[in-house]
């Protein structure tokens, strides 16, 4: 059967500016960084935060969440690095692709810990602030699985389907559910999700982001259920299904208790970032009051040389 409409994927995933190699999927995860920094920061403003706060604390946030990432999929994908015939410094290649998100969240929101501890910044506050944000660089991050030509779904035959042409690692060429689209998709359903929410309901406390978290779960769930790439199974599903389930539960059982415990949102988000601007502004208007003065004492001069 002719294909007569479907995504192509690259011929390669990587490009040689001389001997330095630019690779797509490296590409794509830093461009979500940018994109995550830049509206977390926007949205931090907006709180009553200072500019650059969330810079400082990305960091400490992403290498964090770069390492936990790789950690969780070496662990439950053991069998790529350390089996019969593997070499485990393959592990080391994340480059190659090989990031679970699920250790990315939990590692990265260590490192924010410590970024916030050191800045004197609720953790909950900055989550909500860069939730919506992280949705985007995840949906970004995605393509990377494009140019790598993995994480794929179920053969089919629909128009929008992925033509695979690699054989490497056991690939079977051939037209493909593009599930690396699906979740971008969601994921920017998920953002702007969140950034609705948010204003419709003002959510604070870490509800934002416990938001992001639980709808995120939902279309990992099905998106995983479409995938072909080996996996563990556990009671007939794959370990990132029940992953996904468990985590869902606990970011709607955290959004119930908070809600209950800690109504509203924070007051103040960054100690301190209020005053600076009120001191700032106090500054402007002492600078304005000055030049009043010294041009009263020109215009007082001038009169009384007329006089003399």
């Amino acid at each position: 059967m002719e294909e007569l409409a479907y995504i192509p994927s690259p011929s390669r995933g990587v490009l040689y500016l001389g001997p330095i190699p630019l690779r797509g999927y490296a590409f794509c995860i830093i461009i979500g960084v940018f994109v995550a920094v830049w509206l977390g920061n926007k949205r931090w403003i907006a709180r009553g935060g200072r500019t650059g706060t969330v810079a400082d604390i990305a960091v400490w946030a992403v290498p964090f969440g770069l390492v936990g990432g790789r950690l969780y999929h070496v662990i439950t994908d053991y069998e790529l690095y350390f089996s019969e015939g593997r070499d485990w410094v393959d592990a080391f290649k994340v480059w190659e692709g090989g990031l679970g998100i699920w250790g990315a969240i939990a590692l990265g929101a260590l490192g924010a810990w410590i970024g916030c501890r050191r800045r004197g910044i609720p953790l909950p506050a900055y989550a909500d602030a860069v939730a919506p944000g992280i949705a985007f660089a995840q949906a970004i991050g995605r393509w990377g699985n494009w140019f790598n030509q993995e994480l794929y779904g179920r053969e089919t035959h629909v128009p929008w389907a992925l033509h695979i042409t690699s054989s490497t690692d056991g690939r079977v060429p051939g037209y493909y559910h593009p599930t690396f689209l699906y979740e971008s998709l969601w994921c920017i359903g998920v953002a702007l999700l969140v950034i609705w929410a948010d204003r419709r309901f003002k959510l604070g406390h870490g509800r934002a982001f416990a938001l992001y978290v639980a709808a995120y779960c939902v279309g990992r769930a099905w998106i995983e259920y479409m995938r072909v790439d080996d996996a563990h199974h556990f009671l007939g599903l794959r370990l990132n299904d029940w992953t996904a389930l468990l985590v869902f539960l606990l970011a709607v059982a955290y959004m119930i208790f908070s809600s209950r415990i800690r109504p509203g949102r924070e007051a103040v988000v960054e100690p301190g970032a209020s005053d600076g601007e009120a001191e700032g502004d106090a500054a402007v208007t002492l600078d304005k009051d000055g030049e009043k003065d010294a041009d009263d004492g020109v215009k007082d001069g001038a009169e009384s040389a007329k006089k003399s």
